[in-house]
């Protein structure tokens, strides 16, 4: 502008703006050459965004740089600080090392993506099971601890366990400390160090797939042996107490478990695990007869596995209940467990053992209609002779079962034996007033003349109560078979009459000839029920301890006196 006083306001103003922005945005003037005022505009807004454009690129580097160095920093001050704390601690320099070599692998870890646990923390618990699964099964279901254990225990064991990583040289366990954790060797090696006259001496190494602290943890005795890593090692890391919570939950895995343990101390030709060896047996004998672990048990919980282990130990397979003097059979025929009976039938289970009721094994199948497993006795010599039969066919006859008087005569049982009282099924079958099994029972050739100890026979048991299809049925009887005398007993103290809840007794019959409901209920002396089985489903009982010190380690062990 050579002349700028004579130019127009306008063109001076955007002159000036012009020479403003290239001055800020460092290019000189004259390396853009506009010649008129719409190219000066158009330079002034193409240098604004070159400055936008600048400022961004600028920004983005400086914070990329300052992203990348800010980990190398706080990095650089932990070690700073760590190394403030060994030296105004004045800490051992192999401890100092540790400290050293611990961060500077987190370092490494963070850096790389290698930290997993505080990814797969941040995931959804279903996806972490799954990937904890997918990384870790197959390595825990090889473990010598776990051998023999259900699949659903090392499925939840898997996803209860943390993965770590962990520098060469570094202490994951030291002797004597607190049993708090046990770890699973996924990757590395580690040290087995003891110490000795105050000199350090390594006295085993494990590899992948070996435990380490499991003694400690499962006997609650201070830790054996300092665990060092010999080199950077990834291990999986169970707490007690959830380990603990797992197990109790399944008593065959709980012993299952200790049982492999004590296999192990009995491999092991080293006198430390002798000595442990020889507490756990000095354990067992003294909780022996407190809680042993039985094949009735076994059979109770329904645990195949845990009763093989004890069969082929040894336990017997024909051990009686002092409760109720059932033995592992009966348990496992009324409860419908096929593959025990067929173990325990196997190791030489007596099938035709008695209970202090008088019931066999295959009397307690067919009470829970457990059709294949009678068939499984009868194949292997069961009688149901052996039983009280005339007490089966009452309870039957009561319940108005047609189909388990069947079952009976189909077992070879005679359904018109009297008990010892001599009442017999039609007694019963009169009195709860079910023609249908009363015309079954004379079909069978019942008796219904047949006196009990009081003189009650069916027929009077039917004319007293006033049940009129049972009558016309013993009609029909009668007029086939020669007419037999009968009569209804007049002592109105007697013990057996029972009525159904809605009585169909003529009106003339007097109170006084009614027994009370005690004598009601004494009349077929029927056997107690069996009470529930309260057997506590877990590590025998650990629960109901402190769970602390040598209770918990008795209550372990004696898991294992029966099968050991």
């Amino acid at each position: 502008m050579e002349d700028f006083h004579t130019e127009s306001l306008a063109r001076r103003y955007v002159t000036s703006i012009y020479w403003s922005i290239t001055t800020i945005t460092t290019i000189g003037y004259g390396d853009l050459h506009p010649v008129n005022e719409q190219e000066v505009t158009f330079c002034v807004f193409y240098l604004f965004f070159i400055l936008g454009l600048q400022a961004y690129l600028i920004g983005n580097m400086t914070n990329l740089i300052v992203h990348g160095t800010s980990r190398t920093r706080k990095f650089r001050d932990t070690i700073q600080a760590s190394s403030n704390f060994a030296n105004r601690n004045q800490l051992p320099v192999r401890l100092q090392e540790q400290m050293l070599a611990h961060l500077c692998l987190k370092f490494r870890t963070d850096l790389e993506g290698l930290q997993q646990q505080e990814t797969v923390d941040s995931l959804p618990k279903a996806i972490r099971s799954s990937i904890a699964l997918h990384l870790f099964y197959s390595l825990v279901d090889r473990t010598y601890l776990f051998n023999g254990v259900s699949t659903d225990l090392i499925f939840q064991l898997v996803t209860e366990m943390k993965a770590e990583y962990f520098p060469p040289k570094e202490d994951i366990i030291l002797q004597n400390e607190a049993p708090t954790d046990f770890y699973i060797i996924v990757t590395g090696a580690v040290d087995l160090i003891t110490q000795r006259n105050g000199m350090e001496e390594i006295v085993g190494e494990a590899k992948k797939g070996d435990v380490v602290g499991e003694i400690g943890v499962l006997s609650y005795k201070p830790q054996l042996f300092t665990v060092r890593t010999s080199r950077l090692s990834q291990l999986l890391r169970l707490n007690r107490t959830s380990f603990f919570n797992l197990v109790q939950a399944s008593v065959g895995d709980g012993a299952i478990i200790m049982n492999n343990l004590l296999k192990r101390l009995k491999e092991i030709k080293d006198p430390i695990m002798e000595e442990i060896l020889q507490e756990a047996e000095e354990a067992l004998s003294r909780a022996k007869t407190e809680m042993p672990l039985t094949s009735y048990h076994a059979a109770d919980s329904g645990d195949d596995l845990l009763l093989h282990q004890l069969l082929k130990r040894g336990s017997n397979p024909n051990e009686v209940d002092a409760k109720d003097g059932k033995t592992a059979l009966h348990i496992a025929a009324a409860k419908g467990k096929e593959h025990c009976v067929a173990l325990l039938l196997e190791y030489g289970a007596n099938p035709n053992q008695r209970d202090f009721e008088g019931n066999v094994p295959v009397w307690q199948a067919i009470q829970g209609k457990h059709e294949s497993i009678v068939k499984l006795l009868m194949d292997n010599g069961a009688k149901i002779s052996s039983g009280n039969v005339a007490q089966f066919a009452c309870t039957a006859a009561e319940q108005n079962s047609i189909d388990m008087l069947k079952s009976i005569i189909h077992c070879g049982g005679d359904i018109t034996l009297p008990r010892s009282n001599g009442t017999t099924a039609l007694h019963m079958a009169v009195c709860e007033g079910n023609s249908e099994t009363v015309k079954f029972l004379l079909d069978q050739g019942a008796d219904i003349d047949k006196p009990d100890v009081n003189g009650w026979t069916p027929r009077g048991l039917a004319d007293h109560q006033g049940h009129e299809k049972i009558k016309e049925l013993f009609s029909v009887k009668q007029a086939v078979h020669t007419p037999a005398a009968f009569h209804i007993p007049q002592d109105p103290e007697s013990k057996y009459i029972k009525f159904p809840s809605e009585s169909n007794m003529p009106p003339r019959i007097s109170e006084n000839s009614c027994p009370s409901p005690v004598q009601e209920s004494m009349f077929y002396d029927r056997p107690p029920r069996r009470r529930s089985n309260n057997y506590q489903n877990s590590l025998v009982g650990f629960m109901t301890t402190n769970n602390t010190g040598e209770v918990l380690f008795c209550l372990l062990k004696k898991l294992i006196v029966s099968i050991s």
